[in-house]
């Protein structure tokens, strides 16, 4: 390997241990195409261009090169040097020697000469004028050196590069064109590749703006073998403000008042640019009062000001905080709010046990949902009222150090409870209407928010209720009596079958009764005293011949006179035994 092979090879070495280290990856935000066709050189093989520096080149023997010497009269050494410079894939002098319609032909000092097409000169260059062109191919099908100006102007500008990159400078150049994932950059006949994240320090939108745009770049990515560059314009950006922000910083002190602009806008804060330096806004420091997004009290673009929180030279941080420029809400809240003052204010959040009620920023109090109604049963505040809802309260209790204020509405309304015995004493009589159904009984509303509770034992004397829906319905409007009332407990108990007396009153045990047999069982006799009330003849102490004899005794439908044993109310049955004459029928 020749001296300078290991020279090349150090150099790609050293360049992709230095990609390593960055932070853009060629792979990802490279453009699809390449940026730098000229660097592909597709007259020769595929071969990389570190790879390429020794290929073949023709030979002359000793005899043809003493005649050259003595028909030209040019030092030996000299010209044994200009043959060693002249290989495929390299850049030489040459001499403009002719310009046709085909092209300008150029000497570069061998036995042949070589054309340029025209479409590679911005200026036609004068005859005799001396230029750099880049050997593509020793000769093409005429014997002639194929030349290209643009690949010999490409390989001088990429070693310029090259070299800006290695001793980490800057690199001027022009923004031409908007490609998919950024912009191309033109730095001379060579272009690089601006990924949109790297024009700004903050996101950009409008990347059209930034075409014709002259400035420095810095070189962030340097591919020698796919012959691409990634610049940034933003770490230039950055490396400014950072000495701006430090400026700034030294001459910070907490409490200062600033004036800023809102920079963007976030789920936990804004970003607030005080002229170079930005500082952080936290949602929580925006306002005292409640809000779910810092965009629900600022917008972007807004000039605000804002207060010195706390800040950091070394981390270049700086918190602010809006809030602070406003006395806290809380300092003399005693004052505005005593306990059993009315208060007013808007509906804010809804919860399943209350409502937080918005007095003004920052304060908030709470009204359970026990202290909304004395009398309604609520399920959930929103079953009464709506977010942004003004409503008046009471305040019922004030904690300065938990920064909690309890607050009741039923307060502002008579309690209907406190004179409940006044107006439905017991043994009076009501209309109602059937509100609800529960599986022991029914709550008829006497008035609004006044329910009374129909157990389902005092719904009727003589008939077995399982469910208070067998008798009654939803909306029916039925007469009760008050059968207890209390204001403290708050209770009020109603029944239906008090209104009338209870008919098994009127029998008593050792009266004899007509009743017809409406059933025979194999526990029983069951008879029809009217038609309310059933009277039973048990079989529970007779023998099994004795129950078959009885059984053939009685016939159904028929009247019988029975002897009453017992008037059972828990039942709500008579109950007969056997006598004499019971087998008489009527």
């Amino acid at each position: 390997m020749t001296e300078e092979n290991i020279t090349e090879n150090k150099q790609v070495e050293s360049i992709e241990n230095k990609e390593e280290v960055l932070n853009i990856d060629v792979e990802e935000v490279s453009p699809d195409t390449p940026l730098n066709p000229i660097a592909s050189d597709s007259t020769t093989p595929n071969i990389n261009y570190l790879d390429k520096k020794i290929l073949d080149m023709k030979t002359i023997n000793l005899d043809e090169l003493n005649k050259a010497q003595s028909e030209n009269a040019i030092d030996k050494s000299i010209y044994d040097t200009a043959v060693l410079d002249i290989k495929q894939n390299r850049i030489v002098d040459g001499k403009v020697i002719n310009i046709t319609e085909k092209g300008v032909f150029i000497d570069i000092g061998f036995k042949s000469e070589g054309m340029i097409p025209k479409d590679e000169f911005e200026e036609m260059p004068d005859l005799d004028a001396s230029i750099k062109v880049y050997i593509k191919s020793f000769e093409d099908s005429k014997g002639n050196f194929v030349l290209s100006k643009q690949k010999a102007d490409f390989e001088m500008k990429w070693n310029e590069i090259r070299e800006i990159f290695e001793n980490d400078g800057l690199i001027k150049g022009k923004i031409i064109k908007r490609i998919k994932g950024g912009m191309v950059v033109e730095l001379g006949i060579v272009q690089g590749f601006l990924p949109g994240s790297q024009i700004e320090i903050y996101s950009v939108t409008d990347f059209d703006q930034y075409i014709n745009m002259e400035c420095d770049f810095k070189i962030v990515k340097f591919n020698e073998i796919r012959k691409n560059i990634v610049l940034s314009r933003k770490e230039l950006l950055n490396d400014e403000i950072t000495e701006k922000r430090q400026e700034i910083l030294t001459q910070m002190e907490v409490g200062m008042v600033l004036e800023g602009v809102v920079k963007n806008i976030t789920e936990f804060g804004a970003f607030i640019d005080l002229g170079g330096i930005d500082g952080l806004l936290h949602i929580t420091d925006i306002t005292w009062g409640r809000i779910n997004h810092p965009s629900d009290k600022i917008s972007l673009g807004e000039k605000v000001e804002v207060k010195v929180i706390d800040f950091d030279v070394k981390e270049v941080k700086i918190s602010l905080g809006m809030k602070q420029l406003q006395e806290e809400p809380w300092k003399n809240i005693e004052n505005k709010y005593s306990v059993g003052s009315k208060v007013e204010g808007k509906v804010v959040n809804l919860m399943n046990y209350g409502l937080f009620l918005q007095l003004e920023e920052g304060i908030e109090g709470l009204i359970h949902i026990s202290e909304m109604s004395w009398t309604k049963h609520i399920k959930h505040p929103s079953d009464l009222y709506q977010i942004n809802e003004v409503i008046e309260a009471t305040v019922i209790s004030l904690d300065k150090e938990k920064k909690k204020i309890a607050l009741g509405i039923k307060q502002l309304l008579e309690n209907p409870w406190e004179t409940i015995e006044t107006k439905y004493p017991t043994d009076s009589t009501h209309k109602g209407i059937v509100k609800h159904f529960t599986q022991y009984g029914a709550f008829i509303e006497l008035e609004e928010g006044i329910d009374g509770l129909l157990h389902i034992s005092d719904i009727s004397w003589t008939k077995i209720i399982k469910h208070p829906n067998d008798t009654l319905n939803l909306g029916d409007e039925i007469e009760v009596k008050i059968l207890e009332v209390s204001s403290e407990e708050r209770k009020l108990g109603v029944g239906l079958k008090q209104l009338e007396e209870d008919p098994l009153k009127k029998y008593n045990v050792g009266d004899k009764i007509q009743a017809k047999l409406i059933k025979i069982l194999d526990k029983g006799l069951i008879f029809e005293v009217d038609s309310s009330i059933e009277g039973i003849l048990s079989f529970n102490e007779i023998e099994s011949e004795e129950k078959e004899k009885i059984k053939n005794e009685y016939s159904i439908d028929e009247n019988y006179e029975m002897l009453i044993s017992e008037v059972n109310s828990s039942i709500k049955k008579i109950i007969f035994s056997i006598s004499e004459d019971d087998s008489k029928p009527e």
